[in-house]
C-alpha cells in the first residue's frame, strides 16, 4: 500500500489543533480551531475524494481519540468518511493506550517505523494518515511517506508545532494542486527523495 498523509497547516506551517480551541493547547497554544471559518463545498468535496482510496488508516493517539469520540456516531451510509473510518482496519501508534474499542483497531505499541514498513508491503491502494503531527514526524524520519496532501490555510499564527520540524530533508513533487473558493490551497506531494542543490549563477 501506498502511505499517504493528509493534514492541515497554517501558510508559516503551524498544524496545532486545526479543529477546535481545546484540541491541542500543549505549549500554551491559544490558536485552535484556526482552519473552521474557511470550511466550504470545495474542501469537503476534496476530502471526500482523498478518502475513496483508502483501505486502511494510520493514526496518532491523540487524532485517534478525537475520531474515536465521533466518527462511530456518524451512521449515515451516505456519508463517505463515516463509511471508511468506520468500516476499514485502523492501526494507532501509541505506548499509552490500553486499549482500542473502535472496532477494527489494532494498537501498534513498538517499533512503528518496522510495522509500517510491514503494513506497506500488504496489498492494497493507500494506508492513509489523517492528522497524526507527531506520527507524520515520525514516518518522515523514517523515510515511510509516499504522498503528502497538504491542505494550507491563508492563517498565519507565528507560534504552535509545524508540520516539518527536526526531520531529514526531502524533496517534493507537486502533482496536483487546487484553491478552495476560501482560499485554502490543496496541495498534493511525491517524496522526491533528498533536495538537490546548486548555486545560483553570478551576472554575466
Amino acid at each position: 500500500m501506498k502511505l499517504t498523509v493528509t493534514t492541515f497547516m497554517t501558510l508559516d506551517g503551524i498544524a496545532q489543533a486545526p479543529g477546535g480551541p481545546d484540541e491541542d493547547r500543549s505549549g500554551g497554544f491559544e490558536h485552535g480551531g484556526w482552519l473552521v471559518p474557511h470550511l466550504d463545498e470545495d474542501f469537503g468535496r476534496a476530502m471526500d475524494g482523498w478518502f475513496a482510496p483508502a483501505d486502511a488508516f494510520l493514526l496518532g493517539r491523540k487524532t485517534y481519540e478525537i475520531f474515536a469520540a465521533h466518527w462511530p456516531h456518524v451512521t449515515d451510509p451516505d456519508d463517505p468518511v463515516a463509511t471508511k473510518l468506520n468500516t476499514l482496519p485502523k492501526y494507532v501508534a501509541s505506548r499509552t493506550l490500553d486499549k482500542a474499542e473502535w472496532e477494527g483497531t489494532t494498537l501498534l505499541r513498538d517499533d512503528v517505523a518496522g510495522a509500517v514498513t510491514r503494513l506497506k508491503a500488504e496489498p492494497g491502494r493507500e494506508l492513509q494518515v489523517h492528522g497524526s503531527l507527531d506520527l507524520i514526524q515520525t514516518l518522515i524520519r523514517a523515510d515511510l511517506v509516499d504522498e503528502f496532501r497538504l491542505l494550507i490555510f491563508p492563517v498565519v499564527l507565528g507560534t504552535g508545532k509545524r508540520l516539518f520540524d527536526d526531520i531529514i530533508p526531502t524533496g517534493l513533487k507537486l502533482i496536483d494542486s487546487k484553491a478552495t473558493s476560501t482560499g485554502v490551497l490543496l496541495q498534493t506531494y511525491e517524496a522526491a527523495g533528498r533536495p538537490s542543490y546548486g548555486t545560483v549563477p553570478g551576472p554575466e
